[in-house]
């Protein structure tokens, strides 16, 4: 496109560069309050038209959608679902030595938290009082040494 094809925003009266796709028709900016500005531009010179001032109005219309909202009764009401993970869940393993506990910690975060159970973490990001990864790995890790501790004392002949 020449340097000098410039226009003037219909909305906001100031200069700018139409797309090139679409130069010959383009009368608006980008701006957000532009863009808005030509849709409702666009709807108001649709409706213009005599052959759709009445689309979608009438009692043919009004049957037709009242019998849809009779099929589907609460359909405004239905929350969207979010779709099923598309891996599989992976399970708790037990963990074999303190070497291979350290290679675990040393880990890639996402190795750490697909290892554990979905609730595990939950709770851990609750104790910690925020969802930040690296808060929970270090509190993971903690926990993990203390558990250790914990369960060496108890293995420890007492005397």
């Amino acid at each position: 496109m020449a340097r000098g094809d410039r226009r003037k925003c219909k909305c906001c009266l100031k200069l700018f560069r139409p797309d090139p796709r679409n130069h010959r028709h383009q009368r608006y900016c980008s701006a957000p309050r532009c863009r808005a500005a030509s849709k409702a531009a666009s709807q108001a010179r649709w409706l213009g038209k005599p052959e759709n001032q009445d689309y979608f109005q009438g009692p043919v219309h009004l049957a037709r959608g009242q019998a849809w909202r009779a099929r589907h009764p609460g359909y405004w009401r239905k929350s969207s679902r979010p779709s099923p993970a598309l891996k599989d869940v992976s399970m708790t393993q037990a963990i074999g030595s303190i070497a291979k506990t350290s290679i675990f910690v040393r880990s890639p975060l996402q190795d750490l938290l697909t290892a554990q159970p979905a609730v595990l973490i939950g709770l851990i990001a609750h104790l910690v009082g925020t969802p930040l990864q690296e808060d929970i790995v270090r509190t993971t890790d903690r926990l993990l040494r203390l558990g250790r501790d914990i369960l060496a004392l108890s293995q420890s002949p007492r005397s």
